[in-house]
């Protein structure tokens, strides 16, 4: 069994920056060889690693540090206002936990909302082996909640569980309940979900203060921010 010790890692080639226009980006990776269970996963995260399928991975950018590990203390999180009208609005959803495993009515969901929502990204166009290689491969205690409505599944967030907290994923809606804020709403239940669990922390990937799309991660609180091999809270006002 792999350990931080023995890990090994390696760096990719200078790329194009999928989130700040004009920048390029390196991405370190560990080994892809090495033998990774939840205690070394849950290691890994807590110095700002994430995982994409069976890859483990941080930025690691030679003249940039703009992509900032943040993580939700969960105990101390009181919804906002608008926080609490996602949750009002959304009482008649039922939410269900279920193994992390490729249904052909997930994949249908997952590439509705990504023909619709990232016609533009990188993750365009979907096929069944992006979405199995990015959220069924390399499971570790790894899980979807399913979001149904009156039977129809409406919304998918992919998760971890870890020994201090959920590693929030991925999560997709039909894009039809845009209205909804379902993904404000997935991070709500995991919040809740690891306040069950008794588990501290819920893992929000990275941050980037120039990018829109990442906003909506401090309008959590409190957070914190991983710097300079510390996690300290942000000042998010």
């Amino acid at each position: 069994m792999s350990n931080l010790r023995t890990l090994v890692f390696f760096a990719t080639p200078a790329h194009e920056c999928s989130y700040l226009p004009d920048r390029e980006a390196t991405t370190m990776f560990v080994d892809p060889r090495a033998d990774v269970d939840k205690k070394l996963y849950s290691q890994l995260t807590a110095l700002g690693f994430r995982r994409s399928g069976s890859h483990y991975y941080r930025p690691h950018c030679e003249h940039c540090n703009a992509c900032v590990p943040v993580r939700l203390k969960v105990n101390e999180f009181q919804p906002d206002r608008s926080q609490r009208r996602v949750l009002r609005k959304n009482s008649d959803i039922e939410c269900r936990l279920v193994p992390a495993t490729f249904q052909e009515r997930y994949y249908q969901l997952y590439a509705h909302y990504i023909e619709e929502r990232h016609w533009d990204g990188d993750m365009y166009p979907p096929s069944r082996d992006q979405f199995i290689s990015f959220l069924v491969e390399g499971a570790t205690d790894s899980w979807f909640v399913e979001m149904t409505r009156d039977g129809e599944l409406i919304g998918l967030a992919a998760l971890d569980m870890l020994d201090d907290g959920i590693s929030a994923i991925y999560t997709v809606f039909s894009p039809e309940m845009e209205h909804r804020s379902l993904g404000t709403f997935a991070i709500l239940w995991q919040i809740e979900e690891a306040q069950r669990r008794q588990l501290p922390h819920l893992y929000l990937g990275y941050w980037i203060g120039e990018c829109r799309k990442m906003n909506y991660k401090t309008r959590f609180r409190p957070i914190e921010a991983l710097r300079d091999g510390h996690w300290r809270e942000m000042d998010t006002d």
